[in-house]
Parts: C-alpha cells; sequence; structure tokens
C-alpha cells in the first residue's frame, strides 16, 4: 500500500549522501589504469560521420567564492593565464592528431573556474583552437559560463565574434546577507547589464545558475532572488542545491555552518522554487533545471532525447566529449578519462608532447546497463523494461529484476508501477539520486563522500 510520509520523514529516510550522477561510474571510481595510450585508441576509434563534444576547463579566478566546488586557482596575475592556455592550445592540437577527419563538432562549452577571466586575445585564440579540432556542424551550440564581475565590452564583443551563441550567467543569489556570507558579492544592476549587453551582442540564448541551501537563504529571500532572475527573461534557470563539502573543499570552512539551512528547510527552499518557475512559465527539466516551453530543452525532455553530463542537463547527442585543461573529464564510448588536476602537472604532461590523462575507467557491459537506466532516472523519471531490452537484450536481466524489488520506494510514495517499469512521483523527483543510487554498482564498494541526496 502506497503511503506518503511527511517530507521530514522522507529525509530522514532517503537522505543519505550519494552522488550526482553526472556520469555512471561516477568519478571516485576512475583509476590509474586508462592512461594516455588508451585514450588515443579510443579517440581514434570515433566514428568518422559522429558528432564530438567538447569542454575546455579554465581552471582561475580572481576571487574565491565559498560555496564553489570545482578545480579553480586564485590567481591575481594574468601571466600564469596565459602560460596555462598556450598548453590548451597545445592539448587540443595533440587531441586533433587522433580524431578523424569525417567527425564534427556539434557542441563546444567553456567552464571553470572564470573564462570570462580570459581578455579578448586570449578568447579569440582559444575559440579557434577549438575550431581547429574539428569543422564545427551548421547549428553547433557554443556556450560559455560567466561571471558579470569579469565581463567588459571588449570581452563581450570577442565572445559574439567567436561564435558564442549561449552564454550561462553565474548567480547564485541576489542577496546581500547571502553573498556576504559565500563571498561573492555580484549585484542585480550588473547582471542585469550583463544579461542586455551580451543580448544586445547577439548572443540570445541566456541560461542562469542559482544556488538553494545557502547560509542565511530563506524562503522569502530565495523568492525574491527568483522574481528578480525571472524579470531578467532568460531562457533557462538552474537550482542546484548548494553542496557543502568542507572535508573536500576546504575553503568551504569559510562558511557558517550554524547558518545553512536545515535539510527540512533545504528542501522546502527547493519546492518553493519549483512552484515560482512553473508558474511563471518555465518547464522542469530532470532534477534541477527549468526552460521555456518552446527552448530546445524542453522540447529534448518532452521528446525523452534530454542528457545528462558533467555540465548537467543537456540537448547534447554527441556520443563522444573530449575535455580539455586541467582535470577535465572526457566521455567515449568505451568509457571516461580525466586528465591531470593540478595545473602544473598537467602543464608539463602536455609540454612533454603528451595527452596529460590521470586516470579513468572502460565500461564494461553492465555499466553501460546501468548508465543507461540512471541516465533515464535522472533525465526522464522513469524505468522501461522493454526499452532496456531493445537495448540490451538478455544482458539486461539482473538489472531488470533488481528493479522490482523496489518496496520501499513504491509503498513511500516515490515511484509508482507501471506495465513496463515504473516513474519517480511529483514527490519523488526530490529523491530520484536515492532512486538512481539502488542502481549504482560500485556505491559500496569504496569510501567516497558524497553530499546529502536532496
Amino acid at each position: 500500500m502506497t503511503r506518503q510520509l511527511p517530507l521530514a520523514d522522507l529525509i530522514r529516510k532517503y537522505s543519505a549522501p550519494v552522488p550526482r550522477y553526472t556520469s555512471y561510474p561516477t568519478a571516485p571510481h576512475f583509476h590509474g589504469d586508462v592512461g594516455p595510450e588508451r585514450y588515443a585508441e579510443w579517440l581514434r576509434a570515433i566514428p568518422e560521420s559522429g558528432d564530438v563534444s567538447l569542454y575546455v576547463h579554465i581552471p582561475f579566478c580572481d576571487t574565491l567564492c565559498w560555496f564553489c566546488g570545482c578545480h579553480t586557482k586564485i590567481v591575481r596575475r594574468y601571466e600564469p593565464v596565459l602560460a596555462y592556455l598556450e598548453r590548451v592550445r597545445e592539448e587540443a592540437a595533440l587531441v586533433s592528431a587522433h580524431l578523424p577527419e569525417g567527425a564534427r563538432l556539434s557542441h563546444i562549452h567553456w567552464g571553470g573556474g572564470s573564462p570570462t577571466l580570459l581578455e579578448a586575445d586570449e578568447i579569440a585564440s582559444v575559440a579557434q583552437s577549438c575550431k581547429n579540432i574539428l569543422p564545427c556542424t551548421d547549428d553547433a551550440e557554443f556556450a560559455v559560463e560567466i561571471d558579470p564581475r569579469d565581463l567588459d565590452d571588449e570581452r563581450i564583443a570577442a565572445l559574439a565574434e567567436a561564435g558564442v551563441n549561449r552564454a550561462s550567467i553565474g548567480v547564485q543569489d541576489f542577496d546581500p546577507e547571502v553573498q556576504r556570507a559565500i563571498n561573492r558579492i555580484q549585484s542585480l544592476e550588473l547582471t542585469a547589464a550583463c544579461v542586455g549587453k551580451l543580448r544586445g551582442a547577439g548572443i540570445a540564448s541566456i541560461n542562469m545558475d542559482l544556488l538553494y541551501g545557502l547560509p542565511f537563504q530563506t524562503e522569502d529571500s530565495l523568492a525574491e532572488t527568483l522574481r528578480h532572475a525571472i524579470a531578467m527573461d532568460p531562457d533557462r534557470i538552474a537550482m542546484f542545491g548548494y553542496a557543502h563539502v568542507p572535508w573536500l573543499k576546504t575553503h568551504q570552512r569559510l562558511i557558517p555552518e550554524d547558518a545553512l539551512p536545515s535539510p527540512l528547510a533545504r528542501l522546502n527552499q527547493f519546492a518553493m522554487a519549483c512552484d515560482v518557475l512553473e508558474a511563471a512559465g518555465y518547464m522542469r527539466v530532470g532534477l534541477d533545471h527549468f526552460a521555456k516551453a518552446d527552448d530546445p530543452l524542453a522540447i529534448a525532455a518532452q521528446a525523452g532525447t534530454l542528457n545528462r553530463n558533467f555540465q548537467g542537463y543537456t540537448t547534447d547527442s554527441a556520443a563522444s566529449l573530449i575535455g580539455l585543461g586541467a582535470s577535465a573529464i572526457g566521455s567515449l564510448n568505451e568509457g571516461y578519462i580525466q586528465n591531470l588536476v593540478p595545473i602544473h602537472d598537467y602543464m608539463r604532461s602536455v609540454e612533454a608532447g603528451e595527452l596529460p590523462v590521470a586516470r579513468g575507467i572502460a565500461l564494461s557491459e553492465d555499466d553501460r546497463i546501468r548508465r543507461h537506466v540512471i541516465q533515464r532516472l535522472m533525465s526522464g523519471f522513469v524505468f522501461s523494461r522493454s526499452e532496456l531490452e531493445r537495448h540490451f537484450g538478455s544482458a539486461a536481466r539482473a538489472v531488470i529484476s533488481e528493479a522490482t524489488r523496489m518496496e520501499d520506494f513504491e509503498r513511500d510514495g516515490l515511484i509508482a508501477p507501471t506495465p513496463d517499469g515504473f516513474l519517480v512521483t511529483r514527490t519523488g523527483r526530490f529523491f530520484v539520486r536515492a532512486v538512481a543510487a539502488r542502481f549504482d554498482a560500485y556505491l559500496a564498494r569504496r569510501t567516497a563522500r558524497h553530499s546529502l541526496a536532496v
């Protein structure tokens, strides 16, 4: 019998730390047996007619945001950035030498750190290096993560000239007390001006990144942030949960833990945000993204073609993702790789003419089956037995059997049975990471620590 437990009881039962599932297997299970030689083999195996996605990591900022969970380094001088970018261009050439001529770039994404720390000349140069790897498709998406505090007219013009057509603007929260607590001082006026200038330069597709679960954040203050964000009319809004992992990111110890909302308060913040954004005409996409109904992300979600990778939810359907830069992760048909994380180690490896791979993992058939299940749960909130059999045949039987043993989730109203499997309920969507974790064969093998599931 299904029973709807109060949210507080569901949190106590299902909020144990689990991965965010931007990949499966997740990064803590990568290992050193996958190195440069195997990565080169995987690159050469990309189909000649295949689409390729490219991620470039710029691991530099000029100020430290205390909430940040990214691999980044604070710089006061520009010379280290220039030296790093030279190695990125060299890595791009190393990768290009292994790729088939017929492949095409369908997506480019620059993340950080802060890509807009780059000056205009370097924006143009790195963009050209990306396009030198492979020709772009006619409808290629070129997205860049934007810090409005770095942006000036010259950089905006360089981004537009480089072909950037989607800007992902970091906001987090507009409340001054919250901003002081996370060391991210960014005025509403500065952000609005940034949005206007980007659109004026022809970069029409705007994403906005917000956070819930921050110190001193309340439902009322978050609702006010949402009101300001909606007024800027972005095409997409990402409503990420702050991941407090001070054992991994020691600068997060600067955030007062007693000012963080409780797990229940945090979930109530997100539930309120879902209601506000949906009332404003945004469709909930996956776990934590929202998009206008005519946006490609919403269309992909409705069509069942939505994907999830290390940059979040995406329309990117390329089977191959190449990562450039320190700590960047690539995903290919055969498995995952991650570049060396320390910037100096990465630069030395590239300077020596080597692909700077530190670790990775080759996918087994069981990995592929479970990855498919977790991807569909995280993106479409559905488990389909027939779909799994269509893709994997009899090899999927063991995982299908596991899907029949989800009585606790069903009993508590987080999933509902269907003739072909089950779907995650509206309440269950808040706990979908916990549902996905039930299919994670690696979770009990290592002692990696994760953020809470809600």
